[in-house]
This record gives structure tokens, C-alpha cells and sequence, in this order.
């Protein structure tokens, strides 16, 4: 799946969200009593010694597995780029993968997981290359979409560094098609964005895909 969106409608804060989620110990204690009721509903004997934490654990897991709500503000630093305006500056691709990465689907809440190849020509900015992967697992860990992930990836690297170009790869398996519906169990879901130089250059695209050996 190819996806390329207008970048000039991106929110940068919003996708972010430059904020830390605060909930009391005692809303987890109601989501504790929701989650028992339905795994003992669903068949789950709740009374033996390995199952009657399990539901504080699920939730607590839950929450540590959707942590991208929190943001990451260590994202939002950027530095001057080495390149000096001569002509190769707008063929140089920054390349960084695989990232592997774990999410939730947001229609079924089953996870799914893959790895992820993020790619960009730089401008006047330059990110650190960790931050690379933290965005990756930034967007991953909250309930999304893999579509979503891809643009959110590009249109934060967009906005914040105006690049020459962005590329984003990622590919996922999808456990709510492998353990449910269809059971499909070898498929993986491909997504693509290509923003500046990559959506109008096949050879910077071909490049890339061959230096992420795909």
C-alpha cells in the first residue's frame, strides 16, 4: 500500500502528544474489576496462584504496551546539517532499519508487529539516528493503524527537519487476521509513503529499497 498525504496538514503537537497520561490507582482498581469480570465471564478460573494477579497484570501491561500517549519531547531537538548546499546534499539519503516495532490494532486491540525502514534526504536539519527509532516506537505503541504509523512518521520527520525527502517502510503481521477471521498466518502487510524527492524520483526509491535489502 502507497500512501501520500499533504504534509501541510499535518499536526505535529497533536501526533506527539506532548503529554503524560495520569491515572489513579484507584480508576486502575475499577479497570481491575472490569477485566476480572470478563475473563471469568470468557472462562478463565481467576483463583488459582497463576491467574489471580492476572488481571492487575493485563492492565498494568496494557498501559506500559500504549505508553506512546506519553510523547517523547527528546523528539523535538534537531541539528544543523553538515551538508553545505553542494549538489549530492539533495541525493544523500539518511537510511535507518530494520526497527522493530510492536503496536495494537485499533479495530480488534490484538497486536502486530514488524519492522520498520525510515529514510530521509536532509535540508537544513539533521536527526540524531536514535531518534529515528524512537519515533518508529513512539507511533507503534499506542492503539493505531499500520497506515497511520507510516504517515505519522513522515509527516513528523516533514515537519520538523524540511527535508528534500522522506520514505517510510514498514511491514507487519497482523495478529487480528492470524489468530481470528481468515487465520492467515504467512502474510505480511506492507505499507509505503514517499514524500519531496522520493515521490517524484523512482531511482531514489529503487535506492532505497535497496539499501534496506527489500
Amino acid at each position: 500500500m502507497h500512501i501520500h498525504d499533504d504534509p501541510d496538514d499535518f499536526d505535529l503537537h497533536n501526533a506527539l502528544k506532548l503529554q503524560t497520561r495520569q491515572i489513579s490507582e484507584e480508576t486502575f482498581d475499577k479497570f481491575e474489576g472490569y477485566v476480572s469480570e470478563i475473563f471469568s465471564a470468557f472462562g478463565m478460573d481467576l483463583n488459582s496462584p497463576s491467574t489471580k494477579d492476572t488481571p492487575r497484570r493485563f492492565i498494568n501491561a496494557l498501559f506500559d504496551a500504549t505508553e506512546g500517549y506519553d510523547g517523547d519531547p527528546k523528539l523535538l531537538k534537531v541539528f544543523s546539517t553538515e551538508c553545505r548546499g553542494e549538489p549530492d546534499c539533495h541525493l544523500a539519503q539518511v537510511i535507518e532499519g530494520p526497527i522493530n516495532f510492536f503496536s495494537f490494532c485499533e479495530h480488534h486491540v490484538f497486536p502486530f508487529y514488524g519492522m520498520a525502514y525510515v529514510g530521509y534526504i536532509a535540508h537544513e536539519n539533521i536527526i540524531g539516528l536514535s531518534k529515528l527509532t524512537r519515533m518508529v516506537r513512539l507511533f507503534a505503541k499506542r492503539f493505531t493503524v499500520q497506515e497511520r504509523i507510516s504517515q505519522q512518521i513522515a509527516g513528523s520527520l516533514e515537519t520538523m527537519m524540511h527535508p528534500h525527502g522522506v520514505a517510510v517502510y514498514l511491514e507487519a503481521h497482523h495478529l487480528c487476521m492470524e489468530m481470528r477471521g481468515v487465520r492467515e498466518t504467512a502474510p505480511l502487510t506492507r505499507t509505503t509513503v514517499w514524500r519531496g524527492h522520493y515521490a517524484n524520483d523512482p531511482a531514489l526509491r529503487a535506492e532505497f529499497m535497496a539499501a534496506c535489502q527489500l
